[in-house]
C-alpha cells in the first residue's frame, strides 16, 4: 500500500486522471491524500469533484480558501467571481450531495489520528500549520470550525470571510476566532514573529512584505512533516525552510504540472499540464 500526498486540483480533471495513471493507483490498494482546492479556475472542476467523491475511503482531503468559496456561494449568499469556474457544480443534478460531502471535510489531517500506531506525525493543511500552535492544538482548533460547517445552514459560510483579526489570541471567540482559524489553515502565507497574517502579498518569497516572513521559516518546538497545498508560486520548493514542510502546489492550473508526493520514499512524481493540448 502507498500514499500519496498530491497539491491542488483545480479543476485539472484530466491531469489528475493522468497522474493516477502513472502513479497506477489502485483505490482498494494504495491512499491519497489532496491538499484542497479541488475546485475552482481549471475546467473540470465538476470532474474533479464527482472523480474524488467516487474514490470513497481511499482518499483524505482538507478544504482549502476555493472550496470553501464553493460552499460560501452556494450556501453562503456568496457571490461568484469572473475568474470563477464553478457554474457546471451549481448547475449539477447531483449539487447537492456533492456539496454535502464537500461540507463534511476537514481542514486538516494526521496520521497519528487516523491510523493508531503511526510513530511519523504527518500532518496535511491546505496553506500550512501556524508557528505559534502546537500540532495538537491546531488539531483542536480545526475541530472547532468543522463542527460549526459541518452542521451550517449557512449563517457561518456568510459571515466566514474577512481579514480580521489578523493575530491570534487564545481569547478571541465567536466568528472573529473562527474566522482567523479558517484565515490560517486555508489563506496563510506570509506571518510575521507574533503570528499576525499577511493577506496582500500572493507571489513568491520574493515579495514578502517587511516585518513577515514565510510561516515555514520559522523554528517549531514540536517538528511535524508539513504537507501544503495553497502557495503555487513556490513551485514545490521551500527555501529557507526550518520545518520539515513540503509544498505540493505546483501550478497546474496555471501551465505548470500536477504532482504527487510518495510519503514513503519522498519520490516526487508530476504530470505536466495537458492545458492547451
Amino acid at each position: 500500500m502507498t500514499t500519496y500526498a498530491i497539491g491542488d486540483l483545480q479543476g485539472c480533471h484530466r491531469e489528475f486522471v493522468a497522474l493516477l495513471e502513472r502513479l497506477d493507483f489502485a483505490p482498494s490498494r494504495d491512499t491519497l491524500w489532496l491538499a484542497g482546492d479541488l475546485v475552482n479556475r481549471g475546467p473540470g472542476s465538476l470532474d474533479c469533484l464527482r472523480e474524488v467523491v467516487a474514490l470513497g475511503d481511499s482518499v483524505q482531503v482538507v478544504l482549502g480558501n476555493h472550496d470553501l468559496h464553493l460552499l460560501a456561494v452556494a450556501r453562503g449568499n456568496g457571490t461568484t467571481k469572473r475568474s470563477d469556474t464553478l457554474a457546471t457544480i451549481l448547475e449539477a443534478p447531483d449539487r447537492e450531495a456533492l456539496l454535502d460531502w464537500l461540507q463534511q471535510q476537514p481542514l486538516m489531517v494526521r496520521a497519528s489520528e487516523l491510523e493508531p500506531g503511526e510513530q511519523h506525525d504527518t500532518v496535511m493543511c491546505h496553506a500550512g500549520l501556524l508557528p505559534q500552535w502546537s500540532v495538537a492544538k491546531a488539531s483542536a482548533l480545526a475541530g472547532e470550525v468543522e463542527a460549526r460547517l459541518a452542521d451550517d445552514n449557512g449563517d457561518f459560510l456568510s459571515r466566514m470571510y474577512g481579514n480580521h483579526p489578523s493575530h491570534w489570541q487564545d481569547d478571541l471567540d465567536g466568528m472573529d476566532r473562527a474566522r482567523f482559524i479558517v484565515n490560517a489553515f486555508t489563506r496563510m502565507r506570509f506571518v510575521d514573529p507574533d503570528g499576525q497574517l499577511e493577506f496582500a502579498a500572493k507571489e513568491g518569497l520574493d515579495s514578502e512584505p517587511k516585518g513577515f516572513a514565510p510561516w515555514f521559516s520559522y523554528s517549531r518546538e514540536d517538528d511535524p512533516h508539513i504537507l501544503f497545498g495553497h502557495w503555487a508560486a513556490l513551485e514545490g520548493g521551500t527555501p529557507g525552510s526550518r520545518v520539515r514542510a513540503e509544498a505540493l502546489d505546483t501550478g497546474c492550473v496555471w501551465g505548470g504540472s500536477l504532482t504527487a508526493l510518495d510519503l514513503s520514499t519522498g519520490k516526487r512524481i508530476s504530470q505536466p499540464s495537458l492545458k492547451g493540448v
